[in-house]
């Protein structure tokens, strides 16, 4: 982006510890999302604002958790912690919520009308997992299929080998999005889910409408689609963290967890500075 002085203060964190910190801002919007102390067994005596910003240093720098530094709690504490929020919905729960309210705050309803779709492929490494080869993009990985609203907000995820085509993965994707989002049913794709074969598939879940946009005629290399360019902006917010710059998880529950974590700091930076 073109950085003026209005902007190059907006988004200054050299007061924090780690660029990667969060402010009192942001953690007053993660702050509530977090579980309660427990009434019964050892008392707490972590501070869960600690423990998500070694997370999110993770995120940020994409080092191993044995590299955490020091001045986090212990690696093993962390980690414990990212498991038990990505098995429980913690962080499912926060990216809806934030999204509805960074909706609000633009003076959009809260729940979207239209999605956009589309996947990204990436490589893994050799932690192992289910993984795939993407004959198309020439790439042993899995794939990370989204959805967005015209903002460029998440709505939802999901993550699976780079094996499995575009028009297939999206039927899993596009069944958890309408359960989540009844009133929605218009979706902008590509050409990869064009004809009825994707329809066929969602047809136990009521009327979609799959609106394929097209590139213009005789334009060659890469060209900005009207709408659908929104979801190609979310997946170069992700690329601005270092852990997603390849899928080095050993699981896709921990791959997916990763990504809704990225759009928790996009969503939380965003709300706090306005």
């Amino acid at each position: 982006m073109a950085w003026t002085e209005i902007t190059r203060e907006q988004y200054c964190r050299d007061g924090l510890r780690y660029a990667s910190d969060m402010t009192d801002g942001e953690w007053a919007l993660i702050g509530p999302f977090m579980p309660p102390p427990r009434r019964l067994g050892r008392p707490r005596r972590v501070d869960l604002r600690s423990v998500v910003e070694a997370i999110l240093y993770m995120l940020a720098t994409g080092c191993q958790w044995r590299a955490l530094p020091k001045d986090f709690p212990p690696r093993s504490t962390v980690q414990g912690y990212f498991y038990r929020w990505r098995d429980d919905g913690t962080w499912h729960e926060a990216v809806a919520a934030l999204v509805a309210k960074a909706r609000r705050a633009l003076g959009r309803n809260a729940a979207a009308s239209l999605g956009i779709i589309d996947s990204q492929s990436v490589p893994t490494t050799e932690s192992g997992g289910p993984r795939g080869f993407d004959a198309a993009k020439r790439i042993k990985g899995r794939k990370r299929h989204i959805v967005t609203d015209t903002e460029g907000f998440l709505l939802a995820a999901l993550v699976h080998p780079a094996n499995v085509q575009d028009c297939h993965g999206a039927v899993p994707l596009l069944r958890a999005l309408g359960q989540r989002f009844p009133e929605l049913r218009h979706v902008l794709a590509d050409r990869v889910y064009r004809g009825q074969q994707l329809l066929n598939a969602l047809a136990d879940c009521g009327p979609w409408t799959i609106e394929i946009v097209q590139r213009p005629k005789g334009v060659k290399g890469f060209q900005p689609l009207p709408k659908r360019w929104v979801v190609e902006r979310t997946f170069a917010w992700f690329g601005r963290c270092r852990r997603l710059a390849k899928d080095f998880e050993a699981s896709i529950a921990s791959a997916t967890a990763w990504l809704l974590i990225a759009h928790v700091r996009l969503l939380t930076r965003r709300l706090a500075r306005s």
